[in-house]
């Protein structure tokens, strides 16, 4: 797989992709099966092989002469948590911008993380009945929290908990009122009140006194942070600190594509510069079919069939069940076809000013097809795409 994976990126960078977006995963996930709440039972195999983002991104860094690196996503609350992160990063920043002439950036997308058993030996669990009701809402907060430290500390700021981020659950973090009124109940029953709590105060999970991290002095300039969240308060905070520019989802709708840009025009960070389109990349699915000997239709038809089999086997190994409403979705939001009809759908469904993020069929296991489809993709439908903009 690892060799797949710099075979890949070396292709990449000769073909001039931008970034190399790297998935972090922690943790067997076949093993995790066995526990008392699995998080992914029906997924075969294990999500992810780089438990170490860091490493495999100066390595990256190394075989490559163009492309920039970034995490899809970094978690947070894994790996020892957000003061671990922070120093992590530093020092992979501080190696990485040792050549003075070095100036491709470090692009490190973080967020609480998509499965939550990755996170559980590192005490982010309930820590009582009312958590445990709450956890849903809760776990989002826990992210607010170590995003604050996180970031703080990338800053440069010496920093203790007293200074950290506070933990107030209302209503207005829970999808229901009966979600807000379950966990209203728990704390009467819990806390020994007499009536319901409109606000409940959780402790803060990561307590300390005065820390900085080392290194201090690392070239900040080539840190992009990328937010792995929809949470509009949680966009907004982050920004408070530094320039934090955000991810979506490849069946993201488009009224909340649209209106996650409209906020972030208004909050994102000043040290930033103004807010750009291409500032949330456009996580898509490609399944491009320009292989020889195949007609155009031939293409496209064994393009639907890749699509319909990856995608239906994806919604599958996540969720224990096909729901075909889901895999319709995403596939309507995927780049599916020959070489023609992905410009057309790149064309018709981004904005000009648009980053894609191309998610190629890395599951597939043939590394030649994948660099082809990246080939075609970057030497056919690219100008294809450019020459239709630009007339």
């Amino acid at each position: 797989m690892f060799e797949h994976y710099f075979q890949q990126l070396e292709c990449a960078d000769r073909l001039g992709f931008g970034v190399g977006w790297i998935a972090q995963a922690h943790l067997s996930t076949e093993t995790q099966k066995s526990n008392s709440k699995p998080v992914v039972p029906h997924w075969q195999g294990e999500v992810g092989l780089c438990t170490d983002f860091p490493q495999l991104a100066m390595e990256s860094f190394r075989r490559t002469s163009s492309i920039e690196i970034g995490s899809a996503v970094v978690s947070i609350l894994a790996s020892g948590g957000p003061i671990a992160q922070a120093e992590r990063i530093a020092n992979t920043l501080q190696l990485h911008g040792m050549n003075p002439e070095e100036h491709r950036k470090l692009h490190v997308g973080f967020s609480a993380g998509r499965f939550e058993f990755m996170a559980r030996p590192y005490g982010i669990v309930p820590r009582d009945p009312v958590e445990e009701v709450a956890w849903p809402a809760l776990r989002g907060q826990i992210f607010m929290e170590a995003g604050d430290i996180f970031l703080r500390l990338l800053r440069g700021d010496v920093l203790n908990s007293t200074q950290t981020y506070d933990t107030v659950l209302t209503r207005s973090n829970f999808r229901s009122d009966q979600d807000w009124k379950n966990v209203q109940d728990m704390a009467v029953q819990f806390y020994g009140l007499t009536a319901p709590p409109e606000r409940i105060e959780i402790p803060r999970r990561y307590t300390f006194e005065d820390l900085k991290i080392i290194p201090a002095h690392f070239r900040r300039e080539l840190l992009e942070l990328v937010a792995g969240t929809h949470d509009p308060r949680a966009q907004t905070f982050l920004n408070t600190i530094l320039p934090v520019k955000v991810f979506n989802l490849s069946i993201t709708k488009p009224e909340v594509i649209e209106a996650t840009h409209a906020r972030m025009a208004e909050v994102f960070h000043e040290a930033g510069g103004a807010w750009q389109r291409r500032d949330m990349p456009r996580t898509s699915f490609v399944f491009l079919n320009a292989e020889p000997g195949l007609t155009p239709n031939e293409q496209s038809a064994a393009a639907q069939q890749e699509a319909k089999d990856a995608l239906g086997a994806y919604w599958n190994a996540l969720e224990g069940t096909i729901d075909p409403s889901k895999v319709s979705n995403a596939a309507n939001n995927a780049l599916i076809g020959n070489v023609e009809e992905v410009a057309a759908q790149l064309i018709e469904r981004f904005h000009p000013e648009d980053r894609v993020m191309a998610w190629f069929d890395f599951f597939n296991h043939d590394s030649e097809r994948v660099c082809r489809n990246m080939t075609a993709y970057m030497e056919q439908v690219v100008p294809l795409v450019e020459s239709r903009l630009n007339n």
